[in-house]
This record gives structure tokens, sequence and C-alpha cells, in this order.
């Protein structure tokens, strides 16, 4: 294989690693600064984030989350990650370098459980898909209630990028995924009861638009602190269908707390 296919390998590879938080792969982000192979194979690649103090934790897993990702690939001999321009740069990159884990790069700073948090943001990005699905579905007809929606199933989903990523996102928590499996569930996927429909969906939403608020955000910040990263930063396909039409104005202000149950 030649630097050329091998560098667009790693690229692919990069495009399954996604920020937890902004739930966006980190090559649309633009958090790849440069991807650099030798002709034996050894591989570096070099990350940069919006700003010098996003979470650590957000950091190292985007980083760690990058380098298995680039080891799974059969022809790499040697990878290395490197953090740029982060104020947990050095330890970081050292915890990466010698494969010493979450609680190993941090010690007694690792409070939480890395699978944890990621479990956690996975449920956040389920809920943004779910909201984002069952809005164009009600969007695309106009005698379907939001009361109607404790009766659809993932098979009643038209064939769009946004129900692609919903069955994504529930594969990931391991939901069901059949067309019977209904589509408006909590994150155990339990089917929630009728009455309570609409206070979820609205809560769903009031998530998607924290999700892609904070997306907005960091783009631009990234931007700002790297003038030379809009090039390589991509549109997220998956909210062109929703941003056609704002949420109804006041929709959100209903929403006083998050449902019973509800996992931050």
């Amino acid at each position: 294989m030649s630097a050329g296919t091998w560098e667009r390998s790693a690229r692919a590879a990069l495009d399954t690693v996604f920020d937890p938080e902004l739930d966006e792969p980190i090559t649309d982000l633009g958090f790849v600064r440069s991807v650099t192979v030798t002709p034996d194979g050894a591989l570096t690649v070099r990350l940069r984030l919006p700003t010098s103090f996003c979470s650590p934790n957000f950091a190292y897993l985007m980083a760690s989350d990058a380098k298995d990702a680039l080891t799974a690939l059969p022809w790499t001999r040697d990878v290395v990650v490197l953090l740029d321009d982060h104020h947990d740069s050095d330890l970081i990159n050292r915890g990466l370098a010698a494969d010493a884990g979450y609680r190993g790069t941090f010690g007694a700073e690792a409070e939480k459980d890395l699978e944890a948090l990621r479990l956690t943001f996975r449920r956040k990005a389920h809920s943004a898909a779910m909201e984002r699905a069952l809005t164009l579905l009600l969007r695309a007809d106009p005698d379907l209630t939001e009361e109607d929606l404790h009766g659809v199933v993932l098979g009643d989903l038209p064939d769009a990028a946004a129900s692609g990523a919903l069955l994504r996102r529930r594969a990931a928590l391991g939901l069901g995924v059949a067309p019977c499996d209904p589509v408006l569930v909590d994150e155990e996927g339990r089917r929630h009861p009728p009455g309570e429909i609409p206070l979820r969906l609205r809560f769903a939403r009031a998530v998607r638009v924290s999700i892609d608020g904070n997306a907005h955000f960091c783009r631009g910040l990234l931007r700002t602190r790297y003038p030379q990263s809009a090039a390589d930063q991509s549109p997220r396909a998956e909210d062109f269908a929703t941003a056609e039409q704002p949420v109804p104005a006041g929709e959100l202000l209903h929403l006083t707390a998050p449902p019973k149950g509800y996992v931050s």
C-alpha cells in the first residue's frame, strides 16, 4: 500500500471516533490536525481542541479512542497519538504512549470511571437522535400528533439519515433495532406511558438543542483558535432536516426539570 492509501485508511478509522459530548466524529469537527505515515507503516496523528481547558476526561477519551481505532488497522506498525495545546497535553500524551489507561494516566484525579461517562453521553446522543427522527415524522404527516408517537415503531420511520443515526445510537446502547421495536423509549428501551409522550419529546428536544448548540459553539471556537481548521470541518448532515424548521416558540418553556428517571 502507498503512503496516500495508508493516510486515507487512517482518516477513515478516525471517522469512527466521536466527541462524546458533541456526538460528532472528530474528523468532521476539525479536531484532527495532521496524519503522518512513514514508508514502513509508522503512524503519527496530532489532535487539537477548541480550547486549552477542554475537559481532560473528554480529551483523553477522544485521544484514546483514536489510538485504539488506528491500532486496529492491519497495516500499522507503530501508532502515536498526540494531543496539542491542551493544559494536560503532557500528561495525556505520556499516558497514551505507555498505554496506561484512564486511571493510570490521571491517578487519583480519575474520580469517575470512563465507561460510565461514555454511557451517559451515549444516552444523551440517543435522546437527541430519537427526537430528530420523530420530529421529521411529525412534520411529514400533519395529521400525526405527539400522542400518536406512542405507537410508532422503527419500521414507520422514513428512509432518511436521521433514522439511520437513531439505529446506530440504539445499537451502541444495546437497544432493539428491529422494525417492530417502539421508537420513543427510555435509556433502557422501555416504552413511555401515553400520557407522558409530549413531556418526553420536549425533554428529548431540549437535549438535542443543547448538543447542537454546544457543537456550533465549539466549532466556532476551534476556527477562532486555529483559522486553518475551517477547511477541515464538515457540516453535520443529520441536522439539515430539523434545522429547516425552527422549534415552535415557547415549546421548551414547559420543561422545568428532567423527566423522572432521566440520567444526566
